[in-house]
């Protein structure tokens, strides 16, 4: 493995062990302060947890234990490169002054940090933006030159903190684009609220809540069949957590979810989710005659557009449904409201 990680941050709560792959690229999401930034502070050498092994290709960067420090490698000795939501460029200097300051650091002289500069202007397709200096760059650019800095260091293992939130929407699918080439080969972790940016560019997704790993897969298994709330919520979906009762999902409320089941259960009453499409729920204002099979109640607490329909969330479900519909509806934030969505449209995992 590249990178092996574990450590404890009792003062924020965190405990998280994972792993990344040579040459592959690690989605890391999950809510504000679920511990992402703590993670890649720890990695990076910014944070002294009071316990951690931080390993990179069987070199210890980081071992403490209790509070004991065992090995501790200063950050610009990891070949580690950590780029944050800002560029941080110096104004200062030219843009191939900036990429080539990377390679000085590793004790090269300027003439052979212009000429790696200069290669790697023309292999990341920036070479006409060599002279100029960032105030007179987009905020794309800027991003754009950045990464090229960090890759010019030739680092064994590259930290993104949320590449693209700081860029307009103009901006975003360029710059991604351009990571999507950059990473290829190479071993990162991308922390990102953006799903696309975990489909893109993550060969796996880890999900972070409340400093706990409650989630870690292939990046289309994390976002196609989530397992937690956060994933579930990234990828658009509706996740309800319950037990097994040999046939369905039984919610705490009592509430009964039929539908396929995708892995097989350990035993009757193993805790299981029910996962399905915003569009597949239907929303009534009075209970439904007939019973539909998937029935739950709930009370809505928002009310918003999206993509021509009008998402309907509710302490339970999202359903997106047309505006015609809640115009006959006639609902309100704080109404109690009975959702229905038939079993063939809800997949049952282990949780």
């Amino acid at each position: 493995m590249t990178l092996e990680f574990t450590a404890q941050v009792p003062e924020r709560d965190f405990d998280v062990s994972l792993a990344v792959a040579d040459g592959e690229t690690l989605a890391l999401l999950g809510p504000n302060g679920a511990g992402k930034s703590t993670l890649l502070a720890v990695v990076a050498g910014l944070l002294r947890p009071a316990t951690a092994r931080v390993s990179l290709d069987g070199r210890d960067l980081t071992h403490v234990t209790a509070g004991t420090r065992h090995t501790w490698v200063a950050p610009h000795d990891r070949q580690i490169a950590l780029l944050a939501q800002d560029p941080l460029l110096f104004p200062h200097l030219s843009v191939r002054d900036n990429i080539g300051f990377g390679v000085r650091a590793h004790g090269q002289s300027r003439s052979a940090s212009r000429a790696e500069a200069d290669r790697w202007l023309a292999q990341l397709g920036l070479t006409d933006l060599a002279h100029r200096r960032p105030p007179a760059l987009s905020g794309g650019q800027a991003q754009r030159v950045a990464i090229a800095r960090a890759l010019a260091a030739q680092p064994r293992l590259l930290l993104l903190d949320e590449p693209m939130a700081a860029l307009d929407v103009d901006a975003a699918p360029e710059v991604r684009q351009f990571l999507k080439a950059s990473l290829a080969g190479r071993s990162a972790i991308v922390v990102t609220h953006d799903v696309l940016d975990a489909v893109l560019l993550a060969d796996r997704v880890a999900v972070l809540e409340a400093g706990r790993l409650v989630e870690l897969g292939a990046s289309e298994s994390v976002l196609t069949r989530p397992r937690s709330a956060f994933a579930a919520r990234i990828a658009g979906l509706n996740l309800l957590r319950g037990t097994w009762t040999g046939a369905a999902v039984r919610l705490a409320g009592g509430d009964l979810v039929h539908g396929r089941v995708r892995d097989a259960p350990s035993a009757e009453g193993a805790p299981m989710v029910a996962v399905c499409r915003p569009a597949a729920v239907a929303v009534y204002a009075a209970p439904v005659a007939g019973s539909p099979r998937n029935l739950v109640t709930a009370v809505v607490t928002a009310i918003e557009p999206i993509a021509g329909l009008i998402r309907v969330r509710t302490d339970a479900l999202t359903a997106d449904i047309t505006p015609a519909a809640l115009a006959d509806l006639g609902l309100a934030v704080g109404q109690r409201v009975w959702l229905s969505v038939k079993a063939t449209e809800v997949d049952l995992y282990p949780s």
